[in-house]
């Protein structure tokens, strides 16, 4: 159980803090729910008490841990399928899954393979999903303000081994 306050994630919309627990009455059924206020876009998300287990909800990481977040972004791009599809619903799993680290790997790639070649428009849905999560965590998680977050998360992706090999022969 959460309290007002807390700075918590709900996979697939971001981090926020609880501003409420409210008892409301929605088709026909009263129920009570966590409101929560995600600083990105200043929006509200009713999270219902009664099915917190299901969902995957957990508390934000610490200062500590956005260091190893940060680490993910830098590292090398994972290997993903070549199939449209398939690689879609594997981020999809990765951002559901709620872990930080897991939507981290998402952004990294799906940044790296936009550097590479344009991505379709499904796959830039789920780059700029994925990023409002991260932002949102990380954003709660240090006090920085969403633009330093952006920065930091662009700076933090490198480009590929081949691409920096070229450049340093380039010159």
């Amino acid at each position: 159980m959460f309290n007002i306050g807390d700075k918590i994630v709900y996979p697939m919309h971001g981090a926020g803090v609880i501003e409420a627990i409210e008892e409301k009455e929605i088709l026909g059924t009263k129920r009570k729910y966590y409101i929560m206020r995600i600083p990105l876009d200043d929006m509200k998300v009713m999270i219902p008490l009664d099915s917190m287990e299901g969902i995957g909800i957990r508390q934000i990481v610490t200062k500590e841990e956005v260091e190893s977040v940060i680490a993910v972004l830098e590292a090398n791009e994972t290997k993903m399928p070549q199939n449209w599809n398939r690689r879609y619903r594997a981020n999809m799993d990765r951002i559901k899954s709620g872990d930080i680290f897991e939507v981290a790997e998402v952004v990294r790639n799906l940044v790296l393979r936009d550097r590479e070649k344009s991505l379709s428009t499904g796959e830039r849905k789920i780059l700029n999903n994925a990023r409002q999560i991260l932002m949102s965590e990380i954003i709660l998680a240090t006090d920085l303000s969403s633009e330093e977050v952006s920065t930091l998360i662009e700076d933090s992706i490198r480009e590929s081994p081949e691409e920096s090999v070229e450049e340093s022969t380039d010159k």
